[in-house]
């Protein structure tokens, strides 16, 4: 594991991905602190580790954020090591999905980015030590039909924190921007219960550990962008070098 420091905060960490980046550090030797609007998921990862902290919070809520932050600080030191994990996921057309939820769908995936961004970093980057974490999506390089509200918080994610990292490069803090294809979490229900593309049925999602390890792969070895999965770096490329043939595939499966 690439991680040198003491303290975690995570954001999502009472199911999925956040729960299992909580579980793993933890085991590693370091204090966690679980971010979460689920009690009862909070109280899942905590069970049975001493040294995971539960910390109810609503990531949209810019003024919480920042108090637990605080705290966070105040009872278990410094924070070391950042994960924005926390997201939510339906899909269906644009035009069918309600606005709130879309308006939801940003002020969770890419506000609450910004909010614990703007409650971490800071401290980070003056002690010139830490590792900040965000988790955008495949989906956030290449949509696809039916993904539209979601891929748009993950595009948003992945362009914030790329210009954020460039915005602080040399400062001693280490930025890794994830987007792993579906991944068999929770999360990936709640896009099977709504609108499932048919493009996304090519390839069966990757399991979670794949992902977190690859993100400490990409730390040890300095690389911004963290692309794992099985070719997810050919769409990546593909996506820019050829987005007309992209998307004429997409029409061409998903019948519309």
């Amino acid at each position: 594991m690439a991680f040198n420091g003491k303290v975690a905060l995570i954001t999502g960490a009472g199911s999925g991905m956040g729960q299992l980046a909580a579980w793993r550090l933890a085991a590693a030797g370091a204090r966690v602190a679980a971010l979460d609007v689920s009690e009862k998921g909070l109280a899942q990862t905590t069970a049975g580790k001493s040294n995971i902290e539960a910390y109810p919070v609503d990531v949209t809520r810019t003024e919480a954020v920042d108090e637990v932050t605080l705290r966070v600080t105040q009872e278990l030191g410094p924070i070391d090591r950042v994960i924005n994990a926390a997201a939510i996921m339906p899909f269906g057309r644009l035009l069918d999905q309600p606005t709130e939820q879309i308006h939801r769908l940003m002020a969770i995936n890419y506000g609450g980015l910004v909010n614990v961004s703007k409650a971490t970093l800071p401290g980070m980057l003056e002690r010139g030590h830490g590792d900040f974490i965000s988790f955008s999506s495949m989906l956030g390089q290449m949509p696809t039909l039916l993904t539209g509200a979601y891929a748009a918080t993950k595009f948003a994610v992945s362009c914030y924190t790329e210009v954020l990292y460039h915005e602080n490069r040399d400062r001693g803090v280490r930025f890794v921007c994830v987007c792993p294809p579906a991944v068999k979490t929770p999360l990936l229900q709640q896009a099977i219960e709504t609108s499932w593309p048919k493009l996304l049925d090519g390839n069966p999602p990757i399991a979670p550990e794949d992902v977190l390890d690859a993100i400490e792969t990409s730390l040890e070895r300095g690389e911004f962008w963290c692309l794992p999965g099985k070719g997810s770096r050919l769409g990546y490329v593909m996506r820019r070098l050829m987005p007309g043939a992209v998307w004429k595939q997409v029409h061409k499966v998903e019948g519309f």
